[in-house]
């Protein structure tokens, strides 16, 4: 059994990457809707900010703020899972696992997320998804993806609809210390 250590972070931004079973389906935009009411289910119940995010045909992309104090996020992302596949039909080809698990076969069980450190890695993480839909070749312009925060950014003067998208931005990390003699 994996032994998957979270952190507790309090009061920190999150960043996250939630992938279908099915990395060719495009099951997020169809039933968008349905998302979008699971979020807001969620939030109702165990409040969170959402910062940036990009719904792509197969991945959510998004940075979360959690109340002070709380850092189960966890519980929140199995609640989301959970309330967006109630009432989709049951995959056809599930492993033992998933019917062991009562699974539908949808999401990915687990998830990516990464604890924003610095100012440097939350521009760079808040760019990567601004531009997610570019770089994943669905549109030319971050501004023409409308399952995206990207609008709100520009809105508020944090996104440059003018900029180049270019290649992924790094932040710069400093140099390891070297040790002489």
């Amino acid at each position: 059994m994996s032994n998957y250590t979270r952190s507790d972070h309090p009061d920190r931004k999150l960043f996250f990457t939630v992938r279908l079973l099915d990395r060719n389906s495009n099951l997020l935009l169809r039933e968008v809707e349905r998302l979008r009411a699971a979020t807001r289910q969620t939030r109702q119940t165990l409040p969170f900010e959402i910062d940036e995010i990009v719904v792509l045909p197969a991945v959510i992309h998004t940075i979360w703020t959690l109340p002070a104090g709380d850092t189960d996020f966890s519980k929140r992302w199995r609640m989301l899972k959970s309330q967006f596949s109630r009432g989709l039909p049951v995959a056809q080809d599930r492993c033992p696992a998933q019917l062991k698990r009562r699974e539908k076969g949808i999401w990915q069980r687990r998830f990516w997320e990464h604890h924003l450190r610095d100012d440097d890695d939350l521009a760079a993480h808040r760019h990567m998804i601004l531009t997610a839909p570019v770089q994943a070749g669905l549109v030319a312009r971050p501004e023409q993806w409308a399952h995206s925060s990207v609008h709100r950014a520009i809105r508020l003067g944090q996104f440059d609809p003018k900029q180049e998208v270019g290649a992924f931005y790094a932040p710069t990390m400093p140099e390891p210390l070297l040790k002489t003699g």
